[in-house]
């Protein structure tokens, strides 16, 4: 399984990454990976307005923030006052697991650790949208969302096409799309893609 995150910030030279071990154990922290969620839906953030964001102190985020700059996964711009440190996530897809990575336990767990975390906050925001999204932002806003499920009986080379294809096609249509954060008229919006194979837990191996 390749599980890969994306980002809305500015674009960079690295790209798309594959996380090596190193890289991988700095993330799988619950607070990393929080903090690499709000740069990539909001934007540059200073450490204390990505606290106020998930309820750290400042010296909590600006702590993780240098940590997590020591492996690239977000680094200091320049913006706003020189009192103020500014940060960023690269632009490009992280991927975070590959059949090497996954023949090491140690980087094993740590991939699940950040998966995990990953799929929390994606289900606090999905759960959120469903909640009180009508209630919250304009409804026209409400209205051009779409959440949809499909099924269907596909063979491992099938499903291996289609993730690619649609990982190809979402990239090219997004970038097309495309505006940096904060533009006037936007607002954060969060693309989610999953195709996998269901688990029978009456199927026996």
């Amino acid at each position: 399984m390749k599980e890969s995150t994306g980002n809305t910030g500015h674009p960079s030279e690295d790209g798309n990454r594959i996380l090596d071990g190193a890289a991988l154990k700095a993330l799988a922290h619950p607070l990393r990976v929080q903090l690499l969620e709000v740069l990539s839906s909001y934007g540059p953030q200073t450490a204390s307005s990505i606290g106020k964001r998930v309820g750290e102190s400042s010296g909590a985020t600006s702590y993780h923030l240098r940590q997590l700059a020591r492996h690239g996964l977000v680094r200091e711009v320049e913006r706003g006052s020189a009192r103020e440190r500014w940060w960023e996530r690269p632009r490009g897809s992280l991927t975070l697991s590959t059949p090497e990575l996954e023949q090491d336990p140690t980087t094993r767990e740590a991939t699940r650790q950040v998966n995990r975390q990953f799929e929390r906050g994606r289900s606090e925001a999905l759960a959120t949208f469903m909640a009180s999204g009508s209630e919250s932002i304009p409804p026209e806003w409400a209205d051009a969302a779409v959440i949809a499920t499909m099924n269907a009986h596909l063979t491992v080379d099938q499903l291996a096409a289609l993730t690619r294809d649609m990982s190809e096609i979402f990239r090219e249509k997004l970038d097309a799309y495309r505006s940096e954060p904060g533009t006037p008229g936007t607002r954060p919006v969060q693309i989610h893609f999953n195709a996998f194979p269901l688990i029978d837990p009456q199927e026996t191996t």
